[in-house]
């Protein structure tokens, strides 16, 4: 059994990577309905928090069915990652989470994410400042270190753990690979065998079908895996994963219907959030994902990406029931 303070996150717990512009409410809640066990919020800037800007602010909301869910931070100094930790608190998750990962030029010129890295020291006394001002668990996503002359995460590793962290997840590239090449897993491996290390360890990259989650549980030994980008557009990856863990068998790929449901949820769930504006524009990045292998789908994705009211867009995404086949089995995509 898996568990991060308080929180039960079964045997082999599948959690949701934190994802800027893809992981909200209305997508958490998708992944959550197909069986991921564990959410995080986009990552939220610490000095946004402070200042109380509208978007950081927004990122705070949580909803009942999603839960267990962790507010993800970034920031690159102690007092204002102390309040903002307070104030993530104060909207009610079950844990925090602290962004070491994150390898855009925007956070990482701030001295926050992935930069950390370069400056264990630094990012040891921002970890000890967040587990002593909340009262929640406190968690680490990060990655095997900045370059590859610095892949220090077995240090980074112990030395978060000494501070109190209670779970720690791993993506398995540095940050000068950003999304590029193959993640490498046995350092991720070398963390988990680590006799000192006594907390979860979760993988993450390039987990993106069933059997190679099985591979890399068996292969790897981590207590649970992180899925990212394999989710966008497909949140049923999650029950696929567990089905065949469970069972050695396969589920069948989600069907034209399946695919016209989530879409549809999802928009409605982003008009609900968001308002009209932002959440019809907003859904313009996930079509392409959702219908993805669908012959002759560029026309169909031209009319979602245009449409701007509501009900139109609805009209558009249930006439794709009928427009390829009406058994739906064209929607078909293994």
């Amino acid at each position: 059994m898996v568990r991060i303070g308080p929180i039960d996150l079964g045997d082999f717990p599948l959690l949701l990577a934190p994802m800027e512009d893809v992981s909200d409410p209305p997508f958490r809640a998708l992944c959550k309905k197909h069986g991921a066990d564990l959410m995080y919020t986009e990552f939220i800037s610490s000095e946004g928090l402070i200042r109380d800007a509208a978007k950081s602010r927004k990122k705070l909301d949580i909803f009942p069915g999603e839960r267990p869910v962790g507010i993800q931070l970034f920031g690159g100094a102690e007092e204002a990652m102390e309040e903002a930790a307070r104030i993530a608190e104060a909207a009610g998750p079950e844990l925090i989470d602290i962004n070491y990962g994150c390898p855009v030029k925007k956070v990482v010129s701030k001295g926050a994410g992935a930069c950390l890295l370069m400056d264990v020291p630094k990012m040891v006394r921002l970890t000890e400042a967040v587990v002593k001002a909340v009262n929640l668990p406190v968690t680490v996503k990060t990655r095997l270190g900045w370059d590859d002359n610095s892949r220090n995460i077995v240090e980074v590793a112990e030395r978060l753990q000494d501070v109190g962290i209670q779970a720690l997840s791993i993506h398995g590239r540095t940050r000068a690979q950003l999304y590029k090449g193959e993640a490498d897993w046995t350092l991720i491996a070398a963390v988990k065998e680590n006799p000192r290390m006594r907390i979860p360890i979760f993988g993450n990259g390039d987990v993106d079908s069933p059997g190679k989650a099985r591979a890399y549980r068996d292969r790897f030994g981590v207590d649970g895996i992180m899925i990212g980008r394999a989710s966008i557009g497909h949140p049923w990856i999650f029950n696929e994963i567990k089905h065949h863990l469970r069972t050695g068998g396969h589920l069948d790929a989600p069907t034209l219907h399946d695919r016209v449901d989530a879409a549809r949820e999802h928009l409605e769930r982003s008009l609900e959030w968001k308002g009209e504006h932002e959440g019809v524009v907003e859904m313009r990045r996930h079509y392409g994902n959702y219908f993805k292998g669908l012959p002759h789908f560029k026309e169909k994705r031209l009319l979602l990406c245009t449409e701007r009211d509501p009900v139109r867009l609805i009209q558009l995404l249930e006439g794709l029931r009928t427009d390829y086949d009406p058994t739906g089995a064209l929607g078909r995509v293994a």
